[in-house]
């Protein structure tokens, strides 16, 4: 038979670890990071030649950003581009005018090096931190190397699409209909 000594001090062990247990975990804890993607395709697209056609524009102007796409890898990649700007204000509004090579979503094949152009107009004064943003499938986030963007005027307020708000919350509503008309009722 085992030493009740034995089973006395092994339960202790085990209510001891319980108690403390999570503290000693929070000292501990390891730091990951799952979801935190920023600049993680550096190693598989880098985006070089980053070049601001101004550094200070008015609202309602455009400016142009160009580089280049460089893939280093050799299998094919798919994604999309557009400007990320930090600021002060909440804002950050700009609106995407033209891009080369057209369309929202681009292939990258491996290995290549795609050059790119994307202009822009400013919409809201504030002094902004601009970069290139590729946003590569499966991959996450990207950014430039970026440059600081002075935008004076005053604001472009754009006018709410009132009929994609009404053609949204009808798609919405059937959506809830189908659901709760095929889900079957159940006594809670």
């Amino acid at each position: 038979m085992v030493d009740k000594k034995l089973i006395v001090a092994a339960l202790g062990v085990v209510v001891a670890l319980g108690a403390i247990g999570p503290s000693l975990a929070q000292i501990f804890q390891q730091a990951e990071a799952h979801g935190v993607q920023a600049q993680l395709q550096s190693r598989f697209v880098r985006i070089d030649d980053e070049t601001w056609s101004k550094q200070s524009v008015h609202t309602g102007d455009t400016l142009t950003v160009s580089g280049k796409f460089v893939s280093l890898v050799q299998r094919d990649l798919r994604g999309w581009y557009t400007v990320y700007g930090d600021s002060p204000n909440a804002g950050n509004r700009w609106e995407i005018v033209a891009r080369d090579p057209p369309g929202n979503v681009i292939d990258i094949p491996g290995n290549a090096i795609i050059p790119y152009t994307l202009t822009i107009k400013a919409l809201e004064p504030a002094v902004y931190h601009m970069h290139t943003q590729l946003n590569i499938a499966s991959i996450g986030p990207g950014l430039g190397p970026g440059q600081t963007i002075v935008v004076t005027g005053e604001p472009i307020i754009k006018p709410i699409p009132w009929t994609n708000v009404a053609y949204q919350s009808i798609i919405i509503g059937v959506a809830y209909v189908v659901t709760f008309a095929t889900r079957p009722w159940q006594v809670i």
